[in-house]
């Protein structure tokens, strides 16, 4: 075998062995802690919250369970919409800038985080956050067009962590986040940085190329 047909070999099996077995999943939240909701036209609490302290008091500290961040519902209609009809609604919304203790059953690596948020173009007070930190770093978070809900992500974090701080900024009197979700591994091995990835394609381009000649 000639030593040019190697250099594609050699590249893939370097990939590989960086990339270990990584695989990126949704994570479960085991639960959160934070300030109720607050109160305007309705009540936009977190009315689901399985965890202690009063729900359905405004500013209320809330502890040791989870509800409407995690419950997989995403609100598909503005704040004025859903959280219209009697009961729970899929908004929690505040007039502060929240902050949320998210925890995690033991160590992960979170690669993406996506949050499902209002734009009601002001309406009641109503706008897209300013930004979201995370862990202490700040992501700026940019006016969709239109009026719509929307989903705000960020990738590329690898953060290892067990707990996790985020806090929403607001822009107007008000946010309202109906859902929070996270995506990545158990454990604290890093997930493959966009090189290794790059690495392993061009690795497997050269095998493809090798086994034609």
């Amino acid at each position: 075998m000639k030593a040019t047909k190697l250099v594609p070999f050699a590249l893939a099996a370097l990939a590989l062995s960086a990339i270990g077995p990584v695989s990126a999943a949704p994570l479960t939240v085991s639960s959160y802690d934070m300030l109720n909701g607050n109160t305007g036209s309705y009540n936009y609490w977190d009315e689901s919250y399985s965890g202690s302290g009063s729900k359905f008091v405004d500013g209320a500290p809330l502890s040791g369970g989870k509800g409407d961040l995690t419950d997989g519902i995403i609100a598909a209609a503005n704040w004025f919409i859903t959280e219209a009809p009697a009961g729970p609604g899929p908004y929690v919304g505040w007039t502060i800038n929240p902050v949320i203790h998210f925890h995690f059953a033991g160590p992960v690596t979170i690669n993406q985080i996506t949050f499902s948020l209002d734009d009601a173009n002001g309406a009641g007070g109503v706008s897209t956050p300013q930004s979201v930190v995370i862990g202490g770093t700040s992501h700026a978070i940019a006016d969709p067009i239109g009026s719509a809900p929307f989903q705000f992500v960020v990738s590329n974090l690898n953060l290892n962590v067990s707990d996790l701080d985020i806090q929403f900024i607001r822009n107007n009197q008000w946010v309202f986040v109906s859902e929070v979700s996270f995506d990545g591994q158990a454990g604290d091995a890093p997930l493959p940085e966009p090189g290794i990835l790059a690495l392993l394609g061009l690795g497997m381009t050269g095998l493809a190329l090798a086994r034609r000649r």
